[in-house]
């Protein structure tokens, strides 16, 4: 089957404006009268329940955090794209569409994502009238600095807090359509069940996290905005709450599941320390517009402290490979040429996992600026370049130095790639609505803006682009065609999930094995990252599919959940998310094995260019091969009850603006 994306006709720059206009619209009146589900109340749930509340939506809004202000959008440090040409480089909405579509390896919807482009004005229009705090140059105007994937500066930032001041803004919306009373919160409140009546989606079923009671709410929309699936990997960049139990649950129920197997690897984390870690530490991407990546160019240079390796003796691999973009590569390329550079033995730290990101140059350049001209001593430029790199990036310094006990000021940063954010999610047409009509997903748990790798700063231009300027419009269509408050949760549908919902529990209360939640997932993860992470083979995603029935099976005859069901119960919350984990990592490998590609952050490693077609001039070796003529689509997987039988849908990506080229940053 053929899936239809819905996408407006017209010229690629013209689609949303089009849309926009021949969209059915529902009066203010009316609008009073349709009660909308929004789970998540992250940058995109807050942004879309606040809107849809200020049209005249009635909003139920549900989170699993006991507020809203502690959704996982609030970890998102380095900053926000969009296309407004303050620095007079040559920045353009054809530009960011461009850069977005290749960086993510022509493998997203054109439409998406030249909309996304359109929009990223607004939104910074929009937090700046919110009161966002983003950083501003002596003059008083915002402040621009550059980003992965870009050869231009487009990413507006607050420091290194970006995330958490959009979040307060969006937050602060929130709040004044909570005071207002048009919209319901629910914190501490998990979404377990998705109800689907004569196959549109009506409500949902919830648990409440401190007292265990299972309610159910209907409602004529739902809108899932619960982020990605990045902790399948146990080790990862996400909150250790974060799962994909929301959207696992709706692809059980009909919901298509697109591209599962595109996840970012981030290239600028704290590595590694012990295997008594439970998550990893991002550090933003923003350090690598002034840190420089290097490795010692000899292994046994490895165990030296990093002053005493001359600079004729290091290796700055990435203005080395790339040198157009040099250390600001995208985060796949970047993420590899790490990995590359420690396979070979050349890393540095513990277990040589890690490779330096160096601020001495970027310390002295801005200390002589600061001079001024001034001959100063040297102790007294550091100083003043120091203080230059504080208020760029201080309290990323301070993270750093909290975590690793070492100054980022005094000796390079220690850095190596690991899992951060999810690409793939449920299928949603140009609307941002399933294949189950009245469920609409946005943010990181939809599929649609990305392909197969994120460029930095561009996860929350979509959460915002989605909940402030898409959903609004998208979502009138639908509605029109609904008779408001026509399904109750009298229906039968409900009382069925939430009874679905009871029986799942008390099963994985009675089994009462041996094996806690965490050593379950610990042993997921590593399967994962070693068998569907930052490289891939035919014959390693094929151990994985063994292993994980076999896993599974365990799980569910050999977990320990102590307590009830009946009051606060974090093992048993983290039970039922890793249940889902642990099919989901079935339909990731999956979808993975069937990609016979590499493209983005899918590294395939049978699908790689080599020596002779660099030679050739057909792409440069070590990089990902794609296969345009095979894999130009969007793979969409459907539940059949069976993970191992799920039927494959096919939307064909068709490019009108950005041709098909092999993706070169040289």
């Amino acid at each position: 089957m053929m899936l239809d994306a819905k996408i407006p006709a017209g010229p690629l720059a013209q689609k949303w404006t089009r849309h926009k206009q021949e969209s059915k619209l529902i009066n203010p009146a009316n609008k009073r009268k349709f009660t909308v589900l929004v789970v998540g109340s992250g940058l995109a749930g807050a942004s879309a329940a606040a809107t849809l509340s200020e049209l005249g939506y009635k909003v139920k809004c549900f989170c699993y955090q006991d507020s809203a202000r502690r959704a996982h959008s609030i970890a998102a440090q380095g900053g926000i794209n969009a296309a407004k040409n303050y620095q007079n480089d040559g920045d353009s909405v054809h530009r960011l569409f461009y850069d977005t579509i290749k960086g993510g390896d022509f493998r997203a919807r054109e439409a998406n994502v030249y909309r996304l482009a359109e929009v990223s004005s607004a939104i910074i229009d929009q937090c700046v009238a919110q009161g966002v705090p983003l950083a501003r140059e002596y003059g008083g105007l915002l402040a621009n600095r550059s980003f992965g994937g870009s050869q231009v500066s487009r990413t507006f930032y607050a420091r290194g807090q970006t995330g958490q001041q959009l979040l307060l803004g969006a937050y602060s919306a929130l709040s004044k359509e909570i005071a207002r009373g048009n919209v319901q919160m629910f914190p501490r409140t998990e979404m377990l069940e998705l109800v689907v009546v004569e196959g549109h989606a009506k409500g949902i079923v919830v648990r409440d996290m401190v007292s265990g009671e299972v309610t159910v709410h209907a409602a004529d929309a739902v809108l899932l905005a619960t982020g990605g699936y990045g902790n399948v990997f146990y080790l990862s960049t996400n909150a250790k709450g974060c799962n994909t139990t929301a959207i696992w649950r709706a692809h059980k129920k009909g919901a298509l599941f697109a591209n599962p197997c595109y996840t970012q690897i981030h290239p600028t984390c704290i590595p590694v320390s012990g295997d008594y870690q439970s998550k990893l530490t991002l550090m933003s991407e923003s350090l690598r517009n002034d840190g420089r990546v290097w490795v010692p160019k000899k292994k046994e240079d490895c165990g030296k402290h990093p002053s005493e390796i001359p600079e004729d003796a290091r290796d700055y691999y990435l203005e080395r490979k790339y040198p157009s973009y040099g250390n600001l590569a995208p985060r796949d390329i970047s993420s590899r040429s790490a990995k590359e550079a420690c396979d070979e033995g050349r890393g540095v730290g513990p277990g040589g996992l890690g490779v330096y990101l160096d601020f001495a140059d970027a310390i002295e350049r801005y200390g002589k600026d600061r001079a001024g001209g001034r001959e100063l001593p040297q102790a007294e430029l550091q100083r003043l370049g120091k203080e230059v790199v504080a208020e760029k990036y201080g309290n990323l310094f301070e993270m750093y130095e909290q975590i690793t006990g070492e100054s980022g000021y005094e000796r390079p940063m220690r850095i190596y790639p690991a899992v951060h954010y999810t690409m793939g999610g449920l299928w949603v047409d140009y609307n941002l609505m399933s294949n189950l009509p009245g469920l609409f997903v946005l943010g990181e748990a939809n599929f649609s803006d990305h392909g197969a790798n994120r460029l930095g700063a561009s996860a929350l231009m979509q959460g915002l682009a989605d909940g402030y300027f898409v959903i609004p419009t998208t979502i009138a269509p639908y509605l029109a065609t609904q008779k408001p408050g026509s399904v109750t949760t009298g229906h039968g549908a409900f009382r069925e999930a939430a009874e679905a919902v009871n029986v799942r529990t008390k099963k994985m209360l009675d089994i009462r094995g041996k094996r806690s939640v965490d050593s379950f997932h610990r042993e997921l993860g590593l399967l994962m990252w070693d068998e569907c992470g930052m490289a891939r083979s035919d014959e390693g995603l094929r151990r994985a599919l063994a292993r994980l029935p076999e896993l599974r099976e365990e799980f569910w005859n050999n977990v320990t959940v102590p307590g009830s069901g009946t009051d606060v119960n974090q093992e048993l919350e983290k039970a039922g998310r890793l249940a889902d984990f642990l099919e989901f990592g079935e339909l990731m490998c999956i979808d993975a094995l069937h990609r016979e590609e590499s493209c983005g952050g899918h590294f395939r490693v049978e699908h790689q260019y080599t020596k002779d077609d660099e030679a050739k001039k057909l792409g440069q070796a070590g990089e990902a091969r794609r296969n345009d003529e095979a894999f130009t689509y969007v793979a969409a997987w459907e539940y059949t009850g069976d993970i191992a039988r799920s039927i494959l849908h096919k939307e064909p990506l068709q490019f009108e603006e950005a041709h098909l080229a092999v993706r070169s940053y040289v």
